[in-house]
């Protein structure tokens, strides 16, 4: 099965992390596409500024405020494909200050905290849904912990369990 991750830099800020998150999102794909029955998969990945986000978020979810990862599923309704090409998963939106800001607050690297975002976000394109009740949660933070723990990243999780 062919999977591509497409990167898009709309903010300078952004340090060279493509092939970081290009892994992560690989990783959390891994063994959860059996089900998909497509050849192929893409996923698209922008590198933006909080300005962006936070538009976005209020078009979207009708918060004004960025927030730290954006993700918009293509695979409801069509199921995000189009005359038989590859499965459209969707696009992550990552905000470059927010992600910043957050990871010196809560004492962890930069790289970390933006692979925890990446794997959150990409199995939100998946099905993952943790604001649906509390087991959701559980298994999307236990799926995530998982990912991370592959990727040599602590559990962010591991003080509020």
């Amino acid at each position: 099965m062919r999977r591509e991750v497409h990167i898009n830099r709309q903010c300078p800020k952004w340090p060279e992390v493509d092939e970081v998150v290009r892994g992560a999102v690989l990783a959390t794909l891994e063994g959860r596409l059996a089900a998909v029955g497509h050849e192929s998969v893409e996923v698209g990945v922008v590198l933006a500024a909080d300005a962006d986000v936070r538009e976005l978020n209020r078009n979207y979810r009708g918060i004004d405020a960025p927030t730290n990862v954006l993700s918009f599923a293509l695979t409801e309704g069509d199921g995000g494909v189009g005359g038989g090409g590859p499965l459209l998963l969707g696009d992550l939106f990552l905000a470059y200050e927010t992600l910043e800001a957050e990871s010196l607050a809560g004492g962890v690297s930069f790289q970390d905290h933006l692979l925890h975002l990446v794997v959150h976000g990409t199995l939100h394109l998946l099905g993952f849904d943790h604001e649906r009740s509390s087991e959701a949660c559980r298994c999307q933070e236990g799926e995530e912990s998982r990912i991370l723990a592959g990727l040599g990243v602590a559990d962010p999780y591991r003080e509020s369990r």
